[in-house]
């Protein structure tokens, strides 16, 4: 029924500081025999785009002001500026810089380079 205006921030139990938003919500319907001190997860929608290009979060890394990847490509690493869209998460959308069909490393180290060998499962 409403979502606040303004944010907080939030340290959490890993020492992450989050920004979270209070939402206020009201049952439709009370089951019975709800009492007190309930909880409630619910998942908010706030794009939804049919045929979308996504990667994990994961595959996601900075340069600059930069999206990259590092897209697999002939057992080689290739580093490809992607143009991101909507994200949550878990995953990206790409809305430029990568073909349907391309495979990409997840949580790359800083030991994959351009043009580096690769194995998949490695």
């Amino acid at each position: 029924t409403r979502i606040e205006p303004q944010a907080f921030t939030k340290v959490s139990a890993l020492g992450v500081e989050e920004q979270r938003v209070n939402v206020i919500g009201a049952l439709q319907e009370v089951p019975p025999g709800l009492g007190a001190e309930y909880r409630v997860d619910v998942a908010i929608v706030v794009a939804e785009i049919a045929d979308a290009l996504t990667v994990p979060a994961g595959a996601l890394f900075r340069r600059g002001e930069q999206w990259q990847v590092f897209a697999v490509e002939d057992g080689r690493a290739r580093l490809r500026a992607i143009e991101v869209g909507q994200r949550n998460r878990d995953y990206a959308e790409v809305r430029a810089g990568l073909e349907a069909a391309a495979e990409v490393i997840v949580f790359p180290s800083d030991l994959v380079v351009d043009g580096g060998r690769v194995r998949a499962g490695e």
